[in-house]
């Protein structure tokens, strides 16, 4: 019997025998405004207030009081679960652009991939968190530069997440929604690979998502709509996009 992990992104788990598998590490990838930091968190929000599993976020691209701002408009209120202990996000970001920073979490070096995994786990010490987001993968690879060193790092934070117990997202931005990563290195230090779509037919652009591998589960291979509601994302699993 597989453990599986509910997303509770509506629609979802529909689409893989009941959710992701335990303790598994998944790269969800899209292009520029397909909302890959909405999906990734819902994950981790839904956690915390459905299913009692606190969540790591680590935040690499942008300021956390953006993200608090920006994911305010779903009604989650993030401020109060981090005040209670159950979510805590680690600002990777402020050091990188050189601006200080007055987040409880502060990853202090533009890119160290042994204090960060010494931070997720002191954290998770702490709060007993059940699920991570890394936000994005497509941060620290432009750090490394070389593909080889990529990779290496890459799934040393994947086995690390996944020893840990933790089911975690990694986020991979890319340029083209014809590619699966941004280095193309990404999707295979991952247990599996999720993509979001915003394509253009004729004057509207649809926004749709494709679970493009998934180890040792069954899954759709259909490609799927989703929206961004005013309340999240939501799935469309029984529609698909041709």
């Amino acid at each position: 019997m597989i453990d599986r992990v509910p997303t509770g992104i509506p629609g979802f788990d529909e689409l893989c025998e009941g959710g992701l598998i335990k303790d598994r590490t998944y790269l969800l990838s899209g292009t520029s405004g397909t909302g890959k930091t909405n999906f990734a968190f819902q994950f981790l929000y839904s956690g915390i207030t459905e299913y009692g599993e606190n969540g790591i976020f680590v935040a690499t691209e942008e300021r956390p009081e953006q993200i608090r701002q920006n994911l305010s408009g779903f009604g989650w209120d993030l401020e109060a679960l981090e005040d209670e202990g159950k979510l805590a996000i680690i600002d990777a970001c402020s050091t990188k652009i050189g601006v200080p920073s007055q987040e409880q979490y502060v990853d202090v070096r533009p890119f160290d991939m042994r204090a960060l995994l010494n931070q997720i786990i002191a954290i998770q010490d702490m709060s007993g968190a059940k699920r991570a987001v890394i936000d994005s993968s497509t941060s620290l690879g432009f750090h490394l530069q070389d593909p080889a060193k990529i990779r290496i790092e890459l799934l040393k934070l994947s086995t690390t997440l996944e020893i840990l117990g933790l089911t975690s997202f990694m986020t991979c931005e890319t340029i083209d929604d014809t590619l699966y990563s941004r280095f193309g290195v990404e999707n295979f230090v991952t247990e599996g690979t999720i993509m979001l779509y915003n394509r253009r037919y004729e004057n509207v652009r649809v926004r749709s998502m494709e679970i493009f591998k998934m180890r040792g589960s069954d899954h759709s291979k259909g490609i799927h709509p989703y929206e961004i509601t005013s309340s999240g994302i939501v799935i469309h699993p029984h529609e698909e996009v041709y």
